[in-house]
């Protein structure tokens, strides 16, 4: 197996209308993926190994060198002159200059495998395995600034037993270990080590027009910082139920029961100081204690006929649900301190498609989602509701689709956080599917999205008004399997 990607993208575009101007500076993107594999495969099962490189250069918009030097006082923001800040070292005159560069390698080794009937009562035994050798330099002015390394190795192994009374499943193990390290001038976390483990099994079982899942996982994960010498742990037990009913022909219906746990990151235990790539000053919390949230899903679907459809609604109710708190802004810098608190999500999603005739077929779709702190008050960056049309279309090797996608207003907004106004996008597709004389498949294909130029913004981004969403854009692209 032998894969390669290039990409060469320059800043792009914006809709019409933006303060900033026409293009998003930094936005540019130039990155190098290759990949190059072998496996062996018997009566017995195979084993295989992989070797992906990745390369990359692209910029980082919205950096701004004003903020070089900022720090807090208590829970505010300081980015001005006063008395100290000569004795202090701090430099609030920086004059802004050229757009940060990160300069990318990555390396990753991956490993897979199986041996089926390895011994009695299990009927398959898996592999995989990987490890990511990760480094990054930020570059500014020509000089490397900040420089940011993450090894790490990642390993699960599962054993398939055979049916027992009817139920099917897997039982495993999974580790992990990951070495983070950050140098420099804007090293916002000290090096630390991140282990986790965990032990999981799950189970099907059918019976006439049911579909029955169950699953049960403990994790550990200890956290050190390794600066502070600050060790932190945690354990959780998670838990989920779920059952499918095809009560009819071409229809079903859903539920799911979830009882998760989540450990707090590295990053959210011992962050301190800026991160401009999200213009952000972070500031971790070591006492945080892992999330603990309890989920219901239901769903309904009709899959055949012409008329196709899927709804799903969800709740989930999450104690101790870490995010970043914004304590104060200043001049697009955000004091983000990560908290934790219960809060409910719900939401609901679905799509309906009518079949108008043999090669043409239209579409319904839309989602929304409301996020609450259960104590009083709105949580950051959650998603606008969205809605939209689609219409597709097949004709011999010839596939296409247009869309419009409208994104509502989003001003259900947190402290110190603003409304982001909606927008609508009009994008199109299509597609010329053909093989070659040896059997080997290609296409060509062509995107072109919010063909209106509108301008956009995504509420989910730190940085939403310095790099808005892109403007009017082309594509086109070949694709070849081998």
């Amino acid at each position: 197996h032998v894969e390669g990607v290039a990409r060469d993208a320059g800043d792009y575009r914006v809709g019409k209308g933006w303060s900033g101007g026409s293009k998003v500076l930094g936005s540019f993107n130039r990155t190098d993926t290759g990949s190059v594999g072998l496996s062996w495969v018997g009566d017995q099962g195979y084993l295989g190994a992989a070797y992906t490189r990745q390369t990359a250069k692209y910029g980082l918009p919205g950096h701004n060198h004003s903020f070089d030097g900022c720090h807090t006082h208590g829970d505010h923001l300081h980015c001005g002159a006063h008395a100290d800040d000569e004795a202090d070292g701090h430099d609030h005159d920086a004059a802004a200059g050229d757009v940060p560069v990160v300069d990318l390698r990555s390396e990753r080794f991956d490993v897979r495998g199986e041996l089926r009937n390895p011994f009695a009562g299990f009927s398959a035994l898996r592999l995989r395995a990987g490890v990511t050798d990760y480094k990054h330099d930020e570059v500014e002015d020509g000089a490397i600034s900040t420089t940011f390394k993450n090894k790490a190795y990642d390993t699960r192994v599962e054993l398939q037993h055979e049916p027992i009374g009817g139920f099917k499943g897997v039982i495993g193990l999974q580790t992990s270990q990951r070495k983070f390290s950050a140098e420099g001038e804007e090293a916002y976390v000290q090096p630390t080590v991140t282990r986790k483990t965990g032990l999981f099994v799950l189970e099907e079982y059918r019976w006439n027009d049911w579909r029955f899942e169950a699953a049960l996982r403990h994790d550990r994960q200890t956290a050190e910082a390794q600066t502070s010498g600050i060790e932190r742990s945690h354990n959780g037990t998670s838990a989920s139920l779920g059952a499918v009913w095809k009560f009819t022909p071409g229809y079903q219906v859903g539920t799911s029961f979830t009882r998760a746990s989540r450990a707090p990151s590295a990053e959210e235990l011992y962050a301190q100081g800026l991160h401009m790539a999200t213009s952000t000053y972070e500031r971790g919390n070591a006492d945080l204690r892992s999330e603990i949230s309890q989920n219901i899903d239901v769903s309904l679907k009709k899959t055949s006929g012409d008329t196709t459809f899927g709804v799903s609604v969800f709740r989930n109710r999450i104690q101790n649900y870490i995010y970043g708190r914004t304590l104060d802004e200043l001049d697009g810098l955000q004091l983000l301190q990560y908290s934790q608190a219960d809060a409910t999500f719900t939401g609901i999603e679905g799509q309906v498609r009518q079949r108008l005739t043999r090669n043409l077929g239209i579409t319904l779709f839309g989602d929304t989602v409301r996020a609450r702190l259960d104590g009083g008050g709105l949580l950051p960056r959650i998603p606008a509701t969205r809605a939209g049309v689609r219409l597709d279309a097949n004709w011999q090797a010839w596939e296409g689709q247009v869309e419009w996608v409208q994104v509502a207003r989003q001003n259900r907004v947190a402290d110190f956080e603003t409304a982001t106004p909606g927008y609508g996008m009009l994008n199109l597709g299509v597609s010329y599917n053909g093989q070659f004389s040896s059997g080997t498949p290609w296409q060509v294909y062509l995107k072109a999205n919010n063909l209106t130029d509108r301008l956009a913004y995504a509420h989910t981004s730190f940085i939403k008004n310095a790099a808005p969403l892109m403007g009017r854009n082309l594509t086109v692209g070949v694709k070849v399997a081998f």
